[in-house]
């Protein structure tokens, strides 16, 4: 037998059900969980300030071991690397169809069916969220085995933040000699200074309105940690001869962080927009501004695979010289569940952890 936790909706506890243990069919992985982290997406639907079908199984930035291989699965990840019974796994959020217009054109993250761990109806005994003791993994997802550098803590999140940050930056271009502005100092906006900086970058600047954050970017690699406001554009300007910030990087997910971005990049800048994964509201825009400034906008919503690879590239090599493991606070049991969504509202900048 196995513990799952469902999720009904928001204001509503979360039931903890026993169910069969899953058996792996054709194609598929089963996956013992070791930890699962709460991500703002996942506090997001707790909320109810997005929806998603229920009763769900939440929980996307997960690690575990490998318990079974189904009929016809290949011993190997998405690299090629050989896996067995016990291997540490993570694995792409999203699971593309392979064969639609956008798997084709290199997007299958935003496939036409997509199978998303953690934002779908619960199927009995399937599993395919980190809140449970097993996870199914159904043909096609594209799964790593984990370094063995890089602690459970570490490598739960790579999976979302990590990952998504790899592709904010890939998304940016080169940052190498550039200055970096960083809206955001949560997990996602402290990676990316960490990435920015491992890349090359001559200055980051993280923004975000709470101390304890702008603290914490600074030991992931922050040239400088600003409030948002008069302060950071005199920053922005001081550090850049007045030009304004090469790369804008908006991770806050606010509707005044995207018009910040906007206003504080160079002329021929970019910004990458990727924190606004819910409703902000609409945000004014001048497109003469946009033209005559030259430009260039990016949206960033979940990843390519390939960018879940250099996550754990990173977190095993340079990012080992940041506190990663610090950004995963209180572990909770499954059973406690509850619990550990009240500690993560309460504790914005910081991922906490489950663990069966």
């Amino acid at each position: 037998m196995a513990s799952v936790a469902l999720f009904h909706g928001p204001g509503r506890p979360l039931e903890l059900v026993t169910e069969p243990k899953p058996e792996p069919r054709a194609g598929e992985v089963l996956v013992r969980v070791s930890c699962c982290t709460l991500c703002r997406s996942d506090l997001h639907t707790h909320a109810g300030r997005r929806t998603e079908p229920t009763p769900a199984v939440l929980g996307h930035e997960v690690v575990g071991r490998i318990e079974a291989f189904g009929p016809g699965a290949a011993p190997s990840d998405y690299r090629g690397s050989p896996a067995a019974v016990g291997t540490r796994v993570t694995w792409a959020v999203a699971v593309g169809c392979g064969t639609c217009f956008f798997c084709a054109d290199g997007l299958p993250q935003k496939c036409e069916t997509p199978f998303k761990y953690g934002h779908r109806r619960a199927e009995p005994g399937r599993p395919a969220g980190g809140l449970a003791e097993f996870v199914v993994l159904v043909p096609g997802t594209a799964w790593f085995v984990v370094p063995d550098a890089v602690p459970d803590r570490v490598a739960a999140p790579a999976n979302c933040a990590t990952a998504t940050a790899a592709a904010v930056l890939r998304v940016a271009g080169s940052v190498a000699g550039r200055t970096v502005l960083v809206f955001g100092a949560g997990v996602l906006g402290v990676t990316a200074c960490a990435l920015a900086r491992a890349a090359g970058a001559r200055a980051v600047i993280a923004a975000d309105p709470l101390p304890p954050n702008r603290g914490r970017a600074t030991l992931f690699g922050a040239t400088q940690a600003v409030a948002p406001g008069d302060d950071l554009r005199a920053a922005v300007l001081a550090a850049t001869a007045g030009r304004g910030a090469d790369v804008v990087l908006e991770l806050a997910g606010t509707a005044d962080a995207v018009a910040a971005s906007l206003a504080l990049a160079r002329v021929g800048g970019t910004v990458v927009l990727a924190g606004t994964v819910a409703p902000v509201g609409a945000v004014s825009l001048d497109p003469e501004a946009v033209v005559r400034r030259m430009l260039t906008v990016r949206g960033v919503h979940n990843y390519h695979p390939a960018d879940l690879a250099a996550a754990l590239d990173f977190l095993a090599g340079p990012g080992a010289a940041y506190p990663f493991a610090e950004l995963v606070g209180t572990e909770y049991p499954l059973a406690d569940a509850d619990r550990a969504f009240a500690d993560a509202h309460a504790r914005p900048g910081v991922r906490t952890a489950v663990v069966p």
